[in-house]
This record gives structure tokens, C-alpha cells and sequence, in this order.
């Protein structure tokens, strides 16, 4: 995911604490990229310990929802050869969400990806192709409506956190993967826990994951850039302004390789196991506050749909716009999206 902010900011009158924001920080390898927050409307006294806890906050979920990380809900479900496990109630309620779009999406959008994107490996220095007969054997292991959530009774068990509900998964093959949803849900929490502690103005940058919390402190909206596709993050076709939503952008740009002159992303069809062959470059899907792991699942399915059947999509949902950049550079907004072109 990939939206760059560009504000009129500078972060300034942090003496000692005296003087309100904007007081910022950044992690780096956090939920595997550089996160950043913000907050324009407190004293660094006050704001730097809301941002530490936030921070936390991102890595006990990192730590519950990664596939990767040994002991995690997610490591769990997936080992667990089709056995029900007990899970957080949060776990569940976004594998939940994620089978919603699986059936919003019929199918292309599939949390169960788990070994097929294993496969892909583009973060390595030689990544390749994998073999087809690995990726046919990988798309068997795929299918949503397999994935089944029971609550249970937590009668004689409130004491235990991961007790309320269980998951489980017919084929034992299959494997989950959050990753097209996980920074969007983590970033509406984020953005509820600072909120909830009197935050009002603040920006949330979860590797691109966009959470604009109110506006700027002399009320005007926040400058959401959307960046140029294949410029490294240099140039930008132009910007969106927001209060109190959330900007998510899904790119072909972000995480690929060539091999033999053909370019190979990150988003992958589940049908054939390939990256999707759409007329989308990128997808900028603006939201609601506390919708920023929807407009995360949208992002990817608009890309996957492309522009006629994507615009479509969001048209038909409460609460989001989209801004589709195709293959021959054009921009295409849908009706009630606020983007202005740079100068």
C-alpha cells in the first residue's frame, strides 16, 4: 500500500515540551514497514507517550494476526491441520471481515492466499518465477468458504483473552493471510485508541495506510498525496483533501520484479495464481474514519477489477471513493471524490 502525505507542516515548537505538535515518530520494521504518527494538537509531554503506546499497540496485533510469527492466532490456524483454535475476539472479527469481501468480491479477494503468496517471494535479491505445478498446487488450497468462525461460551473463561471464539479451516492444506486487510484494521484501531485519549488532530502512516484523525489545527483538510506510479515515490499525479478519513492506495508498482522482460507484482489472481492482468496501475480508495481496513480490501479489489467493474463496485458502497489510475496514465475519480491535480 502506498500513499504518500504531503502537508504544509513542518514539525516545529517542540521545546521541551511547552508548545503544542506537531509531535512525530517513526518505526522502521514495524508490521515488516516504516510506520509513522503524528499528532498536531498536544504538547510532546502529552503526545509522546500516546504515540509510544500506539506503537505497542501495532506490535501485540502484529503479534496476534501475523502468518509468520510462531504462536500468533493466524501461525496457529494455519498449523492446526483443519482443527478448530481458539482465537482473540479481534482475530476473528477480521477474518470475518475478510470473508465478507470474499464474497463481496466473488471470490477474487481470498484471505486463504496463504500459499500461493508463500510462493511469490518479491523481497528477495534474485526473486523468480515459481513453478507452475507449485502455483496449480497452491490454487487448490484456496477457497474462503472454508474458513469457519464459531462463538463459543466464555462462561468459565473471561479471564483467558483468546477464549470466545475458534476458527478453523476444512482443508488442512490452506493457509490465511491478512496481509490485504491487517494495516487497515490495525490502523482503525490506532486511530480509536488515540481518539479515545483525546487526540484531534493527528496523522497515522502505517507504510502508506492512511489515517487522517480530524484536520489540521486551523481547520483546513489534509493534503493527501497519491503517488506517480514507477517514480519511486517521486513524483505524484496529484492529491486528495480529507478531514477525519482514511487513504489507501494498492499499486502494481509497489512490490515487483521483471523476469524476461515481463513485469510480476504483488497482486495476485487467486484463479490463476499469476499477478492480476488489469488496466489498473493503481487504486486510491478514500474512506471514512475507522473504514481504513475496508478501503485496504477495496484497494486491492479495484485493482484486480479494474476500472469499469471497480468504479462500479464503489459506486454501489456507503462511505468510500476511488481514484483509478490505468495503464495509459489517465485518472479516473468517481463522483464525490475531491482530487486536485498538481499545479
Amino acid at each position: 500500500m502506498s500513499a504518500a502525505l504531503f502537508s504544509t507542516y513542518y514539525i516545529t515548537n517542540r521545546l521541551h515540551g511547552k508548545a503544542k505538535g506537531p509531535v512525530s515518530d517513526t518505526k522502521y520494521n514495524l508490521l515488516n514497514t516504516t510506520c509513522k504518527i503524528t499528532i498536531y494538537d498536544m504538547k510532546q509531554s502529552k503526545a509522546q507517550p500516546l504515540i509510544d503506546e500506539a506503537f505497542s499497540l501495532c506490535k501485540d496485533y502484529e503479534n496476534q494476526l501475523s502468518k509468520t510469527i510462531k504462536g500468533s492466532d493466524i501461525y496457529k490456524i494455519n498449523h492446526s491441520k483443519g482443527k478448530p483454535v481458539l482465537v482473540a475476539e479481534s482475530t476473528a472479527n477480521l477474518i470475518q471481515k475478510g470473508l465478507y469481501y470474499g464474497k463481496l468480491s466473488q471470490g477474487r479477494f481470498d484471505i486463504t492466499v496463504g500459499k500461493l503468496s508463500d510462493l511469490w517471494d518479491f523481497t528477495s535479491e534474485n526473486p523468480k518465477v515459481p513453478a507452475d505445478k507449485d502455483i496449480q498446487a497452491a490454487i487448490k488450497t484456496i477457497d474462503y468458504t472454508k474458513v469457519h468462525i464459531e462463538k463459543i461460551s466464555t462462561a468459565k473463561s473471561d479471564s483467558n483473552k483468546k477464549s470466545g471464539y475458534k476458527v478453523w479451516i476444512d482443508n488442512p492444506d490452506s493457509q490465511i493471510d491478512l496481509g490485504g486487510i491487517a494495516k487497515g484494521y490495525i490502523g482503525d484501531r490506532v486511530g480509536d485508541f488515540l481518539v479515545d485519549k483525546g487526540v484531534k488532530s493527528a496523522i497515522i502512516n502505517l507504510g502508506g495506510n492512511i489515517v487522517a484523525i480530524g484536520e489540521k489545527s486551523n481547520g483546513s483538510a489534509w493534503n493527501i498525496g497519491i503517488e506517480k506510479p514507477f517514480t519511486g515515490r517521486s513524483e505524484i499525479v496529484g492529491s486528495v483533501k480529507v478531514k477525519n478519513k482514511t487513504v489507501v492506495t494498492s499499486g502494481i508498482y509497489e512490490r515487483m520484479f521483471r523476469e524476461n522482460g515481463i513485469l510480476y507484482h504483488h497482486i495476485l489472481n487467486v484463479k490463476t495464481g499469476y499477478p492480476t492482468d488489469s488496466d489498473v496501475e493503481a487504486v486510491t480508495i478514500v474512506g471514512d474514519f475507522g473504514k481504513s481496513v475496508d478501503c485496504d480490501a477495496l484497494s486491492t479489489i479495484c485493482l484486480i477489477l479494474g476500472v469499469n467493474e471497480g468504479s462500479e463496485l464503489i459506486k454501489n458502497l456507503d462511505g468510500v471513493k476511488a481514484c483509478f489510475i490505468d495503464k495509459n496514465a489517465n485518472i479516473i475519480a468517481t463522483k464525490g471524490l475531491e482530487f486536485i491535480s498538481p499545479k
